[in-house]
């Protein structure tokens, strides 16, 4: 298991060094520059230009600013915003929680749903529920994000007045903020409109952002059952007269669940980053909406920073998988 650990390790090493070279090299081929973007349209004077270039660094030779750059990040600094002048580390902590918050009932929507579905897509396989699932898995993986949300927005939103448009909650709510977690600190507030009001606001994102995620698990969910309802224990069972909701859900779905659960870590993690355009779409105040506003400002120090935490949780929840998924198959730390 040692060993297991070490070489999974390793592979986090030039992961992070091609994360930040990769960052580092492609904010700076953007056109424009973070100084001209804090100007605006009033612009500034040459030589207030040229001490704020200077004051941040920008003047120096690129590889120069890198080795900065690697050598403040192996130290736990990231810098400061320069438009903000926050710490980028308080920034993003600051905005993580409603991320991770979307995150959750995301992957929360995608099993309710993507299981039970899956099960019925093996069970009945060849049937019409099995082409009805298969093909809602496969529309699921390839609408884009954006049309699926603006066409959620414009349904349920704007003709029916269903769900709000955007934000976290009513502006009407002024909660105390305790934990960063919306639903949480309304839960503590003890004003259950400020709940639903939390809740109606995570219906639409939550069910964009988990989209995807629910047509892989319904796939890799079918695909296992069915490998598993093949297996001479199960006919055994079968043959014992043991009934169908038994053998499905005892015998089989157990040993169904180990690729799903792996799957359901990697899906995890890769909603971090697919957050991204859900929350710019739905105006979420998660990092995914501020990575995009630092984008935009050239906001250097908030861009690398943002994606270097952002892949350090990413790779940490493929790292946790990879161990507890060795743990379940032990056959996967020898050939892993």
């Amino acid at each position: 298991m040692f060993t297991f650990l070490l070489k999974r390790l390793g592979l986090v090493v030039p992961t992070f060094v091609g994360i930040t070279l990769l960052v580092f090299a492609l904010i700076r081929l953007l056109p424009g520059d973070p100084v001209e973007a804090m100007s605006g349209e009033r612009g500034m004077t040459p030589e207030r230009y040229q001490r704020l270039v200077h004051e941040f660094g920008l003047d120096r030779p690129l590889a120069v600013q890198y080795g900065d750059y690697v050598w403040k990040a192996l130290h736990a600094d990231l810098g400061r915003s320069i438009v903000t002048q926050e710490p980028i580390f308080r920034e993003f902590m600051t905005l993580f929680p409603a991320t991770i918050e979307l995150s959750l009932v995301a992957i929360l929507f995608a099993l309710i749903l993507g299981l039970p579905a899956g099960i019925l897509a093996a069970v009945r396989r060849n049937t019409v529920w099995d082409y009805s699932v298969m093909g809602a898995s496969l529309t699921g993986y390839s609408m884009p994000i954006f049309w699926w949300g603006l066409l959620l927005i414009l349904t349920f939103s704007v003709w029916l007045g269903w769900t709000p448009v955007s934000g976290r909650i009513a502006i009407e709510y002024d909660i105390p903020r305790v934990t960063g977690f919306m639903l949480v600190d309304a839960l503590l507030s003890s004003d259950a409109g400020a709940f639903r009001s939390a809740c109606s606001h995570l219906v639409l994102p939550g069910i964009v952002l988990g989209t995807i995620p629910l047509a892989v698990i319904a796939r890799m969910t079918r695909s296992s059952m069915l490998e598993v309802l093949r297996e001479d224990y199960v006919r055994t069972a079968r043959a014992k007269g043991a009934g169908t909701l038994r053998v499905v859900g005892i015998h089989a779905l157990r040993n169904a669940l180990i690729p799903v659960v792996t799957t359901i870590g990697l899906q995890m993690g890769s909603l971090l980053a697919g957050a991204i355009l859900t929350e710019t779409i739905f105006s979420w105040p998660g990092i995914g909406k501020w990575l995009v506003e630092a984008i935009h400002r050239r906001d250097y120090p908030a861009v690398q920073g943002g994606i270097l935490l952002s892949a350090t949780v990413i790779i940490g929840v493929n790292l946790v998988v990879d161990l507890l998924y060795g743990l379940i198959n032990p056959r996967i730390r020898h050939h892993g």
